[in-house]
């Protein structure tokens, strides 16, 4: 783990309310895996005390992009950062995905800014030789992120919940007709949707991770703010996420207010 002070190199509105930011980070960036994350700090320190966690987006060589939704403050703030902005980053923090010697077919699956943590462990995956499918889900067309920006080597099936792209429907409706291809499953998005994936046949015969979000006051495992419960006990998301198979995680107790 490093503290770097980061220029921003561009920063633009991807999606209705989403940026995509890149960032020159050369010591952060470098040793970054997919799934690993970084605390921002947003604002002035009087104004926003905390730092706010962020999911590598992506990598290229020295530099890593952070894509994020504006929910608060913090994050309106950051959506106003300019080429030439310095921020102030902690990371690479957490335990990241982990590709299973063998593995040969990857399903990605993603609701909404879920994608934030896939891209990066598709580019990972592709430069192995693994090949990708991603499961791409949103509300609506202009919510779904842009295919252009994709690795071109994957290929992706998407699904909106109001029609007007892809099917129909959830993208959890479409699991079942990958689950049979792929040697592994690696998911990003809301709890509701690993709550449905826990439901599903498969998770008893596929090996499954999911990267949790949760609130987090330090990332560091100090304040253990972000604990949850899990089938072997409580675990720090920020020490030991946050990456978890998802039938460690115990939903219920998490969807109903974490420990």
């Amino acid at each position: 783990m490093r503290q770097e002070v980061a220029s921003v190199t561009a920063n633009a509105e991807l999606m209705p309310q989403v940026h995509l930011m890149w960032l020159e980070s050369s010591q952060i960036a470098s040793p970054a895996q997919p799934g690993q994350f970084v605390m921002v700090r947003c604002g002035e320190d009087f104004e926003y005390p905390l730092r706010r966690p962020f999911s590598i987006h992506q990598q290229d060589g020295s530099k890593l992009a952070l894509l994020f939704n504006m929910v608060g403050r913090g994050t309106h703030w950051l959506s106003q950062c300019q080429a030439g902005d310095e921020l102030d980053l902690l990371g690479p923090l957490g335990n990241g995905f982990s590709i299973h010697p063998g593995s040969h077919n990857l399903l990605l699956v993603a609701g909404g800014i879920g994608i934030a943590p896939l891209v990066f462990l598709a580019q990972q995956a592709l430069s192995q030789g693994q090949a990708v499918t991603l499961l791409l889900g949103a509300s609506t067309a202009p919510q779904l992120y842009p295919e252009h920006l994709l690795p071109p080597e994957v290929k992706l099936v998407t699904a909106t919940e109001d029609g007007t792209a892809g099917k129909k429907g959830m993208i959890t409706d479409l699991l079942p007709d990958f689950t049979g291809w792929a040697d592994q499953i690696f998911a990003c998005g809301p709890i509701s949707m690993y709550q449905t994936m826990t439901k599903q046949n498969f998770v008893t015969t596929k090996p499954v991770q999911v990267s949790l979000e949760v609130r987090m006051g330090c990332g560091l495992g100090v304040c253990y703010g972000c604990t949850v419960k899990t089938k072997s006990g409580l675990k720090q998301v920020c020490q030991d996420g946050p990456i978890f198979d998802l039938d460690d995680i115990l939903w219920e107790e998490l969807a109903n207010g974490g420990v």
